[in-house]
């Protein structure tokens, strides 16, 4: 796995998380318009969950889904910032802080660091081959006081 594969893992999870909201947010809303259709004719030996109940059983377990996803995300986010904070140049610590912590546009980068659009795409570029070395070697091998 390279360093850009490595950083975009929390971007492409939180992306994921965001779809399952909206899913949730879905889910939600057809539970409250769900009606109960009485229906005196039908006599059943097991009892058939409702429309309702099922949203709503749909609906826990899609939200027990993200918390469990937004664990993992913390989890990664947090190695990401270890492996950020092994970068010497503050420049590049910041720029991959920036884009793959805080989802930030490139725009919005170039903006926030008052550099050329262009500039910011080669510091990223050499910022990535800084984290190609530390990705290389074992957490493990580092020292604590490198990674805090």
């Amino acid at each position: 796995m390279n360093a850009k594969e490595y950083l975009t893992q929390a971007f492409k999870l939180d992306e994921r998380i965001n779809c399952k909201i909206e899913q949730a947010s879905s889910l939600r809303d057809l539970a409250c318009k769900v009606t109960a259709s009485i229906n005196d004719d039908r006599i059943s030996g097991t009892k058939q969950k409702s429309p309702m109940e099922n949203a709503i059983v749909k609906l826990v377990d899609l939200e027990r889904e993200i918390d469990k996803d937004i664990d993992e995300l913390i989890d990664l986010k947090r190695e990401i910032i270890n492996i950020i904070n092994l970068v010497k140049n503050q420049n590049y610590r910041l720029i991959l802080e920036l884009r793959y912590i805080n989802g930030k546009t490139w725009d919005d980068i170039a903006t926030k660091m008052q550099y050329d659009l262009r500039w910011i795409y080669r510091l990223h570029g050499r910022a990535l081959r800084e984290i190609d070395k530390n990705i290389k070697k074992p957490l493990k091998d580092t020292k604590q006081s490198d990674i805090i």
